[in-house]
């Protein structure tokens, strides 16, 4: 087993837990509020934070299976 890519993953899959929580609140809030003026960038930085959270999400999965097959 290597441990270092285990908790990379692991690390990266809680961030990516986070953003998964926080990416749809920030959206939501985003979308009650259309005819504020920060309206654009807030839609923008809540679709990167899904986005994000996916991909650190398969990232995340990818190191822990190369960490517990002691893959390099």
């Amino acid at each position: 087993m290597n441990k270092r890519n285990f908790f990379r993953g692991l690390r990266s899959m809680a961030y990516a837990i986070v953003l998964a929580f926080v990416g749809p609140t920030v959206l939501n809030s985003a979308f009650k509020n259309q005819e504020h003026i920060f309206y654009i960038p807030i839609l923008g930085i809540a679709i990167l934070m899904c986005a994000a959270a996916i991909v650190l999400g398969f990232w995340g999965i990818k190191l822990m299976v190369k960490g517990l097959f002691n893959e390099e």
